[in-house]
């Protein structure tokens, strides 16, 4: 007899925000798969991999009323993962990095391709950021969730969640629009430093205005995201990470070659390795990279910049081939459920859309100050929205200009 319940693997493979997989996030290709006949009903869903404990999924099957056949397929990376959108779209569109994906924030150098034994059949959900959501609806890769407005937990989503997967058939967001996505976790972009480092200059940092104080020359390390570097100098303007013109913005560019020469490295993969070996005492990053350095490292600490910082969010999104199934809002509501956002909350180290003020007493801190965030902090947060490819070119000129030198 099959067994229905398969025992989840722990892998040690670290990759973009992988390092959430050692809490027991869903980890090899079609685990827990149901037994059965052909003709069973079935529920495939490719993810990001670490972005769901493995444990909820029985919960899922136990809550189902009937037999389903479960099909969870992680994936490395959301470039992959968008790919696989234009794969199963249009079988002849070549889906080697385009436009689209070289702006995109959390991608890793390199590409895993997503598995080719796939590419023929379409997902019933798969995982998707908020930054691609605007292409993927303007490409026509997913079809709108309308009925995810008649789920029991719709209602407790804020309203910030539900703007931004309320879209026009451009990707624009419009408050008339469709549903096209449906949250089930969210991170941030965060300051973490040396605390003996930095208390031996005197103060330890607030926001981040503070990565221009005297003695962190060449002591910084910094994305290689021309959005989140030249947006976080914009939000230390008083400016949003969205501005389009940044021409206009006085002072910016004087200001980006000022934070260069704090700089030491520039990297969206290792980023956190000088700051380990003590080459840099601070750096910039993803929450989700983050968290789990600082269980590993005590003498680190973490804060949110109090003016505000970048957010991203994981999105279910249904390919525009698939015929939407009652098992796919099912789905979708079990993860809004409290108990189960509290459980992806904690377990994959990140925020929940759905339960902004579960108890988090049982986690030590800093993790606890980084997943209960400050309400006002994050009224002043934003999502890196897409902007105008002449704004994006303007962004990735004046960066590749200030890191010459």
């Amino acid at each position: 007899m099959c067994n229905q319940e398969s025992k989840i693997p722990n892998p040690q493979s670290i990759d973009r925000r992988s390092f959430l997989l050692a809490a027991g996030g869903v980890a090899l290709s079609q685990i827990l798969v149901g037994c059965g006949t052909s003709n069973q009903t079935q529920l495939h869903i490719q993810l990001l991999k670490g972005s769901i404990p493995g444990q909820i999924v029985p919960q899922f099957r136990q809550s189902l009323q009937q037999q389903v056949q479960l099909n969870f397929a992680p994936v490395e990376q959301i470039e992959d993962l968008f790919k696989q959108l234009q794969a199963w779209e249009d079988t002849s569109k070549p889906t080697s990095q385009g436009f689209w994906n070289r702006f995109i924030p959390f991608m890793r150098s390199g590409s895993s391709s997503a598995s080719r034994s796939q590419a023929a059949v379409a997902s019933d959900l798969v995982t998707l950021g908020d930054y691609w959501l605007k292409a993927a609806i303007k490409q026509k890769l997913i079809q709108p969730l309308e009925e995810v407005k008649q789920l029991k937990h719709w209602s407790a989503l804020d309203q910030r969640w539900q703007q931004l997967v309320m879209r026009d058939d451009q990707g624009n967001l419009d408050p008339q629009g469709n549903v096209w996505a449906a949250p089930y976790r969210w991170g941030s972009t965060v300051i973490i430093y040396h605390r003996e480092k930095l208390q031996s200059l005197g103060w330890t940092p607030q926001d981040w205005s503070d990565l221009w104080r005297d003695g962190l020359q060449q002591r910084i390390s910094l994305l290689n995201q021309s959005r989140e570097v030249i947006g976080l100098v914009l939000k230390k303007l008083g400016k949003s990470y969205n501005t389009e013109n940044i021409q206009t913005i006085p002072d910016l560019e004087n200001e980006l070659r000022a934070l260069n020469k704090q700089v030491k490295l520039y990297s969206s993969q290792n980023y956190l390795e000088p700051l380990i070996i003590g080459d840099t005492w601070l750096a910039v990053g993803w929450s989700s990279d983050i968290i789990p350095v600082l269980s590993r490292y005590p003498q680190f600490a973490a804060v949110i910049p109090k003016s505000g910082t970048a957010i991203w969010a994981d999105l279910w999104v249904c390919p525009t081939k698939v015929k939407k199934e009652t098992f796919l809002s099912q789905w979708i509501d079990f993860c809004w459920q409290p108990d189960i956002a509290k459980q992806i909350s904690v377990i994959t180290r990140s925020n929940s859309p759905i339960s902004p003020h579960v108890d988090l007493s049982n986690l030590q801190e800093p993790f606890r100050s980084l997943l209960q965030s400050n309400s006002q902090v994050l009224e002043n947060s934003e999502f890196l929205g897409s902007l105008p490819p002449s704004a994006i070119q303007e962004y990735e000129s004046l960066f590749a200009k200030i890191k010459q030198g």
